[in-house]
C-alpha cells in the first residue's frame, strides 16, 4: 500500500544551526539512499517550512515502524525534534473512479 508520510520538524532551542543542519544532512543522505533502494518512492521538503513529505510503499504497520526507526534522527536520539508525523493511506484514483460506478448505482 502506498502511504503519504508527513513529518514536521522542530529545531531544538539549544541546538546550533550547525548541529541541526548536520543532523538533517545525515537524514537527507539516508533518505536519498532509501529512494535509490526503492523504499521511498518520492520525497519532498516543504518550501519555507521544516517539513518533509514522502510517498512510501509499505505492507503493514511493522514496516512503518521499521522505516521510522531506521532513520538517523531516531538512531541518534533526536526523535523529539519530530513532534508530529502523519501517515495517510493512498488509493489510486482510477480505482476510486471504478468504485464510483458501483456506488452511484445504489
Amino acid at each position: 500500500m502506498e502511504l503519504l508520510f508527513h513529518a514536521k520538524i522542530v529545531k531544538p532551542e539549544n541546538a546550533s544551526n550547525e548541529e541541526f543542519f548536520e543532523l538533517w544532512r545525515k537524514e537527507s543522505v539516508a533518505a536519498l539512499e532509501a529512494v535509490k533502494a526503492g523504499a521511498i518512492k518520492h520525497i519532498w521538503k516543504v518550501a519555507g517550512k521544516y517539513e518533509v513529505i514522502a510517498v512510501l510503499e509499505l505492507d503493514n504497520g511493522d514496516q512503518m515502524d521499521e522505516a521510522i526507526h531506521a532513520l538517523p534522527i531516531w538512531n541518534l536520539g533526536y526523535a523529539h525534534i519530530v513532534p508530529e508525523i502523519t501517515w495517510t493511506p493512498l488509493r489510486p484514483y482510477a480505482n476510486w473512479a471504478e468504485h464510483l460506478n458501483t456506488l452511484s448505482k445504489g
